[in-house]
């Protein structure tokens, strides 16, 4: 009879600790290496005469990486309402490694209203990467245009047209 009343007074008094004593691990704050940076950081309101940076745009430092490819599963052409109308190119793939960085060079329209827009990755040569492909999903704003129309290209292949 007494085990019995021991064994109850145990439940009782594990059942009744509070849950703040003890940490659970969604508690417990996780630090995230440098390395595993948000592709799409959150939309930060944007003071006026402040211009926007293109976390995908080719920058200076990219000669110190070596170029490789992207597959491009999907893409399309967002047209939002608006006067002028603002175009956004989305883009579905895989980059070759998690290693891999996104690059989307958008020149200019040709003369003829053709953007002729390139897409590839850049990858450290010096950097050892497990060898599983990363899929992605990004929206790079191509911004406004003059009024006529134009057709957008993606690494040589026809993604769209549309009227500005």
């Amino acid at each position: 009879m007494k085990q019995i009343a021991f064994v109850v007074l145990a439940i009782l008094l594990v059942s009744c600790t509070s849950a703040q004593d003890t940490a659970s691990p969604s508690d417990t704050p996780v630090e995230l290496p440098p390395d595993t940076a948000v592709t799409n950081p959150p939309e930060q309101p944007i003071e006026p005469n402040e211009t926007l940076v293109d976390p995908f745009a080719p920058k200076p430092s990219d000669t110190n990486f070596t170029r490789g490819n992207v597959f491009i599963h999907e893409m399309g052409l967002i047209i939002r309402e608006s006067y002028p109308p603002q175009i956004s190119l989305n883009l579905a793939g895989d980059l070759p490694t998690p290693c891999h960085h996104l690059r989307v060079d958008v020149p200019d329209p040709t003369t003829d209203n053709k953007l002729n827009i390139e897409v590839y990755t850049l990858v450290n040569p010096d950097m050892m990467c497990t060898q599983v492909i990363k899929p992605f999903e990004e929206s790079i704003d191509l911004g406004t245009f003059p009024s006529g129309h134009y057709s957008v290209y993606v690494n040589g292949e026809l993604a769209g047209e549309f009227d500005s």
